[in-house]
């Protein structure tokens, strides 16, 4: 999955005009356009496509985590230049404040089944002898478990169906 189709997903699922994107990028201290975001959202095979980096993804979901729970007082939160599955998971986790018994069931929304250990793996820091990689299809299937959740359907819109990339698991 790319950096943008993740943003295009997350918008879908919450429902996020282009104001509130702004303003959540805004959370995280960053500012931008509302013609950047636009271009962040369109299809790769658009002219005026840019591509969404790591950073910028890290800076928009420390954004939707303080947005959702509050800023911290003592210090922001510096976006990630390199990002993974797990950070991504992580992060949305954190936003949302979920446990690990709410990202199972929504999991279950989506009818993507893995025990509480397994998912507890994808939380572990990477050096760590339990450690495991999410990849693209657990994300996938929790942010589809979001769609249920948050938006009653299970089947995305056209617009943004998946794209199978090199990384997929």
């Amino acid at each position: 999955m790319t950096n943008n189709d993740l943003l295009r997903r997350i918008r879908f699922v919450f429902d996020f005009n282009d104001t509130e994107m702004i303003a959540i990028f805004s959370q995280a201290d960053r500012d931008v356009t509302r013609a950047q975001i636009s271009d962040w959202l369109k299809r790769e095979d658009d002219p005026a496509y840019q591509e969404c980096n790591d950073k910028l993804l890290a800076t928009f979901l420390n954004g939707f985590i303080n947005e959702k729970r509050g800023k911290k007082e003592d210090s922001l939160e510096k976006p990630e230049k390199k990002l993974t599955n797990n950070i991504i998971f992580n992060k949305l986790k954190i936003a949302l404040s979920l446990k690990a018994e709410n990202v199972l069931a929504i999991l279950e929304l989506s009818e993507f089944h893995i025990s509480k250990h397994e998912l507890s793996a994808f939380f572990r820091k990477s050096g760590h002898k339990h450690y495991r990689e999410c990849k693209d299809q657990v994300l996938r299937n929790f942010l589809n478990g979001l769609q249920i959740k948050y938006r009653g359907t299970s089947k995305p819109e056209k617009e943004f169906e998946w794209k199978q990339t090199s990384k997929e698991g």
